[in-house]
């Protein structure tokens, strides 16, 4: 390996370590209801992911208002959040191509 190569493995491995230092912890509040009874699954996780560029500005005045239901079933919860929030996005890197010209 040559020394540019190493350098930039270097600052891909200590970047890689920065970012695994800022993933959240557990959800002590996953699978259990809300003070409703209610249990927020993959459709409320799709709408809450659709809303939430508007839920985050509310969400800078409001303390009663959250981005995100700590109250939710996990896994497909999640997955219909970040679908949510990246058909709002129109699908952030992965969206729309402009078409090639021929």
């Amino acid at each position: 390996m040559n020394r540019k190569t190493l350098t930039a493995l270097t600052l891909v491995v200590f970047l890689l370590l920065i970012l695994t230092a800022c993933v959240p912890g557990p959800n002590s509040a996953e699978k259990t209801p809300d003070e409703h009874g209610h249990v927020a699954g993959f459709i409320s996780g799709l709408w809450h992911g659709f809303i939430s560029p508007v839920t985050f500005i509310v969400s800078l005045f409001s303390k009663n208002i959250r981005i995100y239901e700590v109250h939710n079933n996990g896994g497909w919860y999640n997955f219909g959040f970040v679908l949510g929030a990246g058909l709002f996005l129109q699908g952030g890197i992965l969206g729309s191509r402009k078409a090639r010209k021929k």
